[in-house]
């Protein structure tokens, strides 16, 4: 029995890679097991900062083959493209005529993002968090699978829900966030998060040669120069990946012979290549065949969109009734 419904989106922009695989997707899909679960490729959110308007289809196809292939399958959930759902925009024009401005202005993505795209503070970066509320309340989400850097957002969209309700009427439920258990995974430089665009992250669908390659040059315990100066498994980001991939009597061994400075990092990182390689070779092989058939991809895009765009219709003329727009 379904505990709830789920909503969660992730943009089309650079290949998956493993922080968003660890931090998001593989939760995503054990929380199949006991939620409707509906899942989105947010084009619209992507469009907000500077991107390859050429290649934008193939990214968002690429983006979907993955989270298929990694068992996002359409029998267990609903994977659909945002601009394919118009009333995503429409519900969100909707929430910005009762949201405060100053509201949008303190929050932290915004300021954030603001330094990293000076050239390109667009309306778009400000309002990002009202579309993303718009996402969640249209299906009527009760559950967001987040992280910590997140919880800001969903206190802002529970906070939209109450005003909408106390100003029209019960509508929207007061979504709540669902942390992961799974540790935060930085880049292979062991300091920032985990992204292409700082070339310090590993894409679950790079070739064999190139994620080891990056394994092994990846930063660890920058305190252990030698290989006989003990290291702390508690600050090593490798340690980190091998508590999410390694079997836990090999993560337990893991950090006693680094303690004891009895195995080098090299070796710690063999280790963790191979188990990781084992975890992500099957989705690697689905993704090829998935490959030679986009119309598939397609397919289930489609589908997923016709399924949201039912529900979105539903609880779009409940809203409009509500705010007695129309005739």
């Amino acid at each position: 029995m379904s505990q709830g419904r789920i909503f969660s989106g992730i943009q089309p922009t650079g290949s998956i890679h493993l922080g968003n695989y660890i931090g998001a997707i593989k939760n995503w899909v054990q929380l199949t097991k006991t939620y409707d679960c509906i899942y989105c490729i947010v084009d619209y959110h992507a469009i907000t900062i500077d991107y390859d308007v050429d290649r934008f289809r193939d990214s968002i196809l690429d983006a979907a083959r993955t989270l298929i292939s990694c068992g996002l399958a359409p029998d267990k959930c609903c994977l659909f493209v945002q601009s394919a759902v118009v009333a995503h925009t429409e519900l969100a024009w909707i929430l910005n005529c009762i949201t405060p401005l100053g509201d949008l202005e303190r929050m932290t993505q915004f300021k954030d993002k603001s330094k990293q795209h000076r050239e390109n503070i667009n309306v778009g970066l400000l309002d990002y968090p009202v579309l993303q509320a718009a996402d969640i309340l249209l299906y009527k989400a009760t559950d967001v699978p987040v992280g910590e850097d997140q919880i800001q957002h969903i206190e802002f969209t529970r906070r939209i829900a109450r005003r909408f309700n106390a100003n029209f009427g019960e509508t929207f439920p007061e979504p709540k966030w669902l942390l992961s258990a799974t540790p935060k995974i930085l880049g292979l430089d062991g300091r920032s998060k985990m992204s292409k665009s700082m070339n310090n992250d590993i894409g679950i669908l790079e070739s064999p040669d190139v994620i080891w390659e990056k394994l092994r040059t990846s930063v660890t315990d920058e305190n252990r120069k030698r290989l006989k100066d003990p290291g702390n498994p508690d600050i090593c980001n490798l340690y980190t990946m091998h508590t999410s991939f390694s079997p836990g009597d090999v993560v337990r061994d893991v950090a006693d012979q680094c303690r004891a400075a009895s195995r080098g990092c090299v070796d710690c990182k063999k280790i963790l290549y191979e188990n990781l390689m084992k975890e992500i070779e099957p989705i690697r092989r689905k993704s090829r065949e998935l490959e030679k058939r986009p119309d598939d991809i397609r397919d289930i895009l489609n589908a997923g969109a016709g399924k949201c765009r039912d529900m979105a219709t539903a609880v779009m003329d409940e809203v409009r009734a509500k705010m007695k727009l129309g005739v």
